[in-house]
């Protein structure tokens, strides 16, 4: 059973003993003075040190705090990225006691070996390596006990700390600090979930299957839970370690890394949020294996459109676009932006990112700059876009340490152009031309009568003095006008389709022959439609 923790239906009579343990430890890390103001606040090496005192919750909490350079000073927020995401580790007897229990069979009839020692210990789980009686080698995750409890408990003194604060504070109201909370249980659930964790996988290796330099362990579901997880074991070394000893294996390593990253984020709106070396392991066979996906990122179709603007936007360094496609990622509450101040503050992130050497230029860098200017300007960020962006940093530093010297941004722009040639394929033109065509074809056939319906209730309601002879002509016109309109989009889009077309890469001139024949089609409909119309009006005169 994974964790489920809702912090809006705690309870305070359960957090009660706990929210005591938690304010003496604050009082003893001088946090209290905090409330005389900035001047008063616990070093950032305090701030540290409680939240490791505090526990697994605590040391979660920190490093989602520590995503959030937008809310506190960088001091605290590089302090806070040295938590260590480690436990001492659970003894053998509580490890079988959780395996056989979720299992429901022995340890010894489960396996026909398991080690006692973990390979790995979090705060979440632990590993041990171990092997099925079939002989296949195997890596079990197992979930610490009575996490569910613990949790719970936590984030209910949490959120009423906050809660708290808020009314000592009234300032803090604008953090939106409870929506951090409910994000932070929200992540939480999904990380203690480890039949989301193996669906993930799933998914990653389905999406990736094309990428032959990279291998992702498979899931043993017969032996999985949403507590223990089995997979695969990827007998591989950590890439920082190879990287020492093979550096020359480092270019094709790190070309893998980007394209699997950019692959997942734009065809599959799926992303690996935690690619720190100890989830990255090089193969003896050379090739790259991917571990742990309890910690991954979901974008929907329309935020991965906005965040391909905003990167062509940021690309080519328009502030405007930049400022429109970011907005566009967190709609809700939009028209409280300061709009002018959040787009002078975005030129000038762009302009530090035009004025410095290409080979410099870090993109979880610039979102991070956006995150801070949105937030300065009252922009709800999304929670995916402040993972989306530690996704990148994280990625953009073990780069760095791997290879000093890699062209990071070539890399990028060498799998973004590969992407976008894919994005311009027939097949690819084809299906969203046809997916296009279905949505017309149905408002086309749902839009009279729809509009009629519509138009029937307002007359029987406050709009009942409208004639019914007038309704009906009225809805005649509106459906009329929406076959117009119709025929106008589709005769846009193959125009424009047809554009895109001549403007992909040249060495597929197939490309120009579609592209032209598509614009001509589009112009025909375009003539078509307005004859028809003059026709229509004529007739009607």
């Amino acid at each position: 059973m994974a964790v489920m923790v809702d912090p809006d239906k705690s309870s305070l009579l359960r957090a009660a003993p706990r929210l005591m343990q938690i304010l003496r430890v604050l009082v003893r890390h001088k946090f209290l003075g905090a409330l005389r103001g900035k001047s008063h606040w616990p070093s950032p090496k305090e701030v540290r040190e409680t939240f490791e005192e505090l526990g697994l919750t605590f040391l979660k909490f920190g490093q989602v705090l520590a995503m959030r350079r937008d809310l506190l000073p960088d001091a605290y927020i590089d302090e806070l990225e040295l938590l260590q995401d480690q436990l001492p580790a659970l003894g053998i007897g509580a490890v079988r006691a959780k395996v056989e229990d979720e299992l429901g069979a022995p340890l010894t009839k489960l396996f026909a070996s398991f080690g006692e020692t973990p390979l790995g210990s979090a705060t979440i789980a632990q590993v041990h390596e171990a092997t099925l009686h079939d002989g296949r080698h195997v890596a079990v995750k197992v979930q610490r006990p009575d996490l569910e409890t613990m949790i719970a408990t936590d984030v209910a003194a949490l959120a009423y700390l906050i809660s708290l604060m808020e009314k000592l504070f009234p300032r803090l109201i604008a953090l939106d600090l409870p929506v951090l909370v409910r994000e932070f249980a929200n992540s939480l659930n999904r990380e203690t979930d480890f039949s989301r964790e193996a669906h993930s996988i799933v998914l990653f290796r389905t999406a990736l299957a094309d990428i032959h330099d990279l291998w992702i362990p498979d899931v043993v579901a017969e032996y999985s839970t949403g507590n223990v997880l089995t997979m695969e074991f990827s007998d591989g070394e950590r890439v920082d370690i190879y990287a020492k000893l093979h550096p020359e294996a480092m270019p094709r390593s790190i070309n893998t890394l980007v394209r699997l990253t950019l692959q997942t984020i734009f065809e599959e709106g799926l992303f690996h949020a935690d690619p720190h070396p100890g989830n990255v392991l090089i193969l003896p066979d050379g090739r790259l294996s991917l571990l742990d996906f309890g910690m991954t990122g979901e974008l929907d179709e329309p935020m991965r459109e906005s965040l391909t603007l905003l990167l062509e936007a940021v690309v080519k360094g328009d502030a405007r676009g930049a400022s429109e496609a970011y907005l566009e990622m967190a709609p809700q509450g939009s028209e409280k932006v300061n709009r002018a101040a959040l787009l002078v503050d975005i030129k000038s992130v762009l302009h530090d990112i035009h004025r410095s050497d290409l080979a410099d230029v870090s993109i979880g860098d610039a979102f991070d700059s956006l995150l801070r200017a949105g937030s300065r300007h009252g922009v709800h960020n999304p929670g995916e876009f402040f993972l989306l962006t530690r996704t990148f940093v994280i990625l953009e530093s073990m780069i760095r340490q791997l290879d000093p010297d890699h062209n990071y941004m070539g890399s990028f722009r060498e799998e973004i152009s590969r992407l976008t040639a894919q994005h311009f394929s027939l097949e690819r033109i084809k299906d969203k031309t046809g997916k296009l065509a279905r949505e017309m074809e149905r408002l086309m056939n749902d839009a009279p009568g729809d509009t009629r319906r519509v138009l029937r209730r307002i007359a029987e309601g406050n709009l009942g003095r409208l004639q019914a002879p007038a309704v009906e002509a009225l809805g005649g016109r509106i459906s009329r006008n929406l076959e117009r309109l119709t025929g106008a989009i589709i005769s846009a889009a193959l125009m424009v389709a047809g554009g895109l077309m001549i403007a992909a890469p040249k060495d597929a001139g197939w490309h120009h022959n579609v592209g032209q024949g598509m614009i001509v089609a589009g112009i025909s409909w375009a003539v078509i439609i307005a004859v028809n119309t003059m026709r229509r009006d004529r007739g009607r005169r």
